[in-house]
């Protein structure tokens, strides 16, 4: 053990140079005067601290059973109902009922998911997304174009999963003189506020229409007079396509692209010669592209 003199003359003796300042021996010592000290933990508990949830994706959700239970009575369409695990019980039952009734996803997911969506309200088990519009059918559709005089044009997106790519494509089809989009019930954003938000208001005169199955929707479709087209690639050139007559345009997710099925199920497919190194668009891009044609088409058939 080392010792010093404690720089006394008389009756200091000599005390461990450790313990200097009141600590114990191999203890660290205090920071420098201005300074902060904290323990390490506090900070960590920080930085663990979860983040809350965006305030955009809170407007259309409503929390707990009670407010859930007037969404449902209400009538405003819902996105989707999650529902914490181990909690199928009580009024969740007949929540969840009335939920399935009418045909709403539902997701049984961990509480701790559920307090990360609510931003950790009490959530009593049960969250709920509103649309941030009613849904639509394809019947207002036809009757939007019956109103303008004009062949159907509707554009079909195949599980786009991004808001601001639906919102963006919801905006350009609007501008383009479509009158409707189709999208999937599953597997594909709704119509929450971060889409109306991107479409820039045009959800509040395209009609939308969320169907239970794509390919169903086109045989529908089909049923009606359309022609389906798909976007995709290896297709006839897009200014070499006529879009003048009752139309509907599949376009395709931001990663997968247009599903096997649904491909098979299009009557054409249309394409975009691309002349540079990337060799894809954005989604809403190329909407932007081939409806911008399609409106080109029909004007000229106006005239």
């Amino acid at each position: 053990m080392a010792y010093e003199k404690n720089g006394q003359k008389n009756g200091g003796g000599y005390r461990q140079k450790n313990a200097r300042q009141g600590q114990r021996p191999g203890a660290k010592p205090y920071p420098r005067r201005g300074d902060s000290p904290r323990r390490p933990e506090a900070a960590d508990r920080r930085e663990r601290r979860p983040e809350p949830v965006e305030k955009e994706i809170n407007e259309n959700m409503v929390v707990g059973r009670n407010a859930v239970r007037e969404l449902l009575a209400g009538g405003r369409d819902i996105d989707k109902i999650y529902v914490q695990k181990g909690e199928l019980e009580g009024s969740i039952l007949q929540l969840i009922g009335e939920a399935s009734a009418r045909k709403i996803p539902l997701a049984e997911v961990d509480r701790t998911k559920l307090d990360q969506m609510s931003g950790y309200a009490r959530h009593q088990g049960i969250v709920a997304f509103a649309a941030e519009q009613n849904y639509k059918t394809v019947d207002d559709m036809t009757a939007l174009a019956a109103e303008r005089g004009e062949a159907p044009m509707i554009v079909i997106a195949d599980g786009i999963l991004d808001p601001q790519n639906l919102g963006s494509l919801i905006r350009v089809a609007e501008c383009t003189g479509a009158h409707g989009v189709i999208i999937p019930k599953r597997r594909a954003v709704g119509l929450t506020a971060l889409v109306g938000r991107a479409s820039a208001g045009a959800i509040e005169y395209l009609p939308v229409a969320r169907v239970p199955n794509v390919t169903a929707a086109i045989e529908d479709l089909k049923a009606r007079g359309f022609w389906i087209f798909a976007a995709d690639m290896d297709g006839t050139p897009y200014y070499k396509t006529d879009f003048s007559g009752p139309v509907a345009i599949v376009l395709g997710s931001e990663g997968e692209g247009i599903s096997r099925l649904v491909r098979e199920k299009c009557d054409f497919v249309t394409s975009i010669p691309l002349h540079g190194q990337v060799q894809s668009m954005n989604v809403s891009t190329a909407a932007a592209v081939i409806l911008a044609e399609a409106a080109r088409q029909r004007d000229l058939k106006k005239e």
